[in-house]
């Protein structure tokens, strides 16, 4: 473990580089209105931003020389990148994870990059909200993992179970937080029919995160998607029920989602509780797979949204391809959608009747990052 003395010295540095910084046809009539008043409405949405986008564009494009231009949150913290590095055997600058984001002064203005060696990390994990703009690296060649077995029964240290929300092992509450190459882990495993088995890997809260080449391991309850815009791309998500859940509004680009499932389970349960908000779950270019048997998404909240698209889906996933959880009033209000999916899983001929096969239009909202609205946040 580093001394004291040299914890001191990484936060005062650390603390000097951050205040440097501040200077279909079976429907009713009245489902076909609601259904065309849902396209409508995403279309036109994907329009009016994409016009705008346009418009910033050129003004950002040519005050910058023809790049991208960053907020100016994230520009700044880019600018001021701090980088410490994690290791177990204490040849790094600290040996846990947990030591390091403490050295980090609260409401920091700079990146601030853990370099995490490979190893396994039991540790439980939570970033709050005013610790923005901090990234865990990891090696790709031997990611590191952070483990945890905690559940939603696991007793808190008042003596009440955690419940699902703190079950996680990783709970990230912050802004701007980036992680690349690393394995976020639940141990708890769940038997069918129990109840409180929920074992969260990893918690996003916090909104502009993205995640390169990271896995989340898990059974039920995986990686919980809460609330905010994220991005996923190449990574790996393996559970067995709702093992993609939350409010979220985020975008999975090239991800393998693996089920364990043991009967019948369901790979998503996304959250989106009135038509007014932007949340749902898009994922592209992926592959879903595994064991069991697979509802694409279940509708834990009214008007859940999921997109699957250049999606393939193995035989695992059933022929109706979605559940309105038994309540049927969702089926009007849910927008479940598949577009130009392979596999023998993609085939549309048993779906329920209220999943829609999207036309080019419909779909374009969804297939790429302007969903999450990433121009101005991913640095890809």
């Amino acid at each position: 473990m580093a001394s004291i003395s040299h914890l001191q010295l990484i936060s005062l540095l650390l603390l000097s580089l951050f205040n440097a910084t501040l200077s279909s046809s079976s429907w009713s009539s009245d489902r076909d209105i609601e259904y065309n008043k849902w396209v409508s409405w995403n279309v036109e949405n994907y329009r009016r931003k994409a016009a705008l986008k346009g418009a910033e564009s050129i003004v950002e494009m040519t005050s910058a020389g023809g790049r991208n231009v960053l907020d100016v949150k994230l520009r700044l913290a880019e600018i001021n990148k701090v980088i410490v590095s994690v290791c177990q055997n204490g040849t790094g600058d600290f040996k846990t994870i947990r030591e390091a984001l403490n050295a980090i002064p609260l409401n920091n203005t700079s990146r601030v990059i853990l370099m995490i060696k490979p190893g396994v990390y039991r540790e439980k994990i939570i970033i709050p909200r005013a610790l923005p703009f901090v990234t865990f690296l990891g090696d790709a060649s031997d990611p590191p993992t952070i483990t945890g077995n905690d559940t939603a029964l696991t007793a808190g240290g008042d003596g009440r179970p955690l419940g699902t929300y703190h079950s996680a092992t990783v709970a990230v509450n912050a802004n701007y937080f980036v992680a690349a190459n690393i394995k976020f882990e639940n141990t708890a495993s769940h038997e069918i029919g129990s109840i409180g088995e929920q074992g969260v890997a990893l918690r996003i809260s916090g909104t502009k995160a993205a995640f390169y080449n990271c896995s989340f391991y898990g059974a039920q309850d995986t990686l919980y998607d809460h609330k905010g815009m994220h991005y996923f791309k190449n990574c790996y998500v393996q559970g067995s029920v709702d093992f993609i859940f939350g409010y979220g509004r985020s975008l999975y680009e090239n991800c393998y989602l693996n089920s364990t499932a043991e009967k019948v389970a369901s790979l998503t349960a996304q959250k989106r509780t009135n038509a007014s908000l932007s949340s749902g779950f898009s994922f592209k270019d992926g592959v879903v797979t595994g064991s069991g048997q697979i509802y694409l998404g279940r509708a834990w909240g009214d008007y859940s949204r999921v997109i699957f698209s250049f999606t393939f889906l193995d035989k695992l996933v059933l022929p109706q391809g979605w559940s309105d959880w038994g309540d049927q009033n969702r089926d009007y209000k849910v927008y479940y959608g598949e577009y130009k999916c392979s596999g023998p899983g993609a085939n549309f001929t048993g779906r329920v009747p209220w999943a829609r096969m999207l036309r080019d239009e419909e779909a374009k909202p969804f297939i790429g990052i302007h969903f999450v609205e990433g121009y101005s946040w991913l640095i890809i």
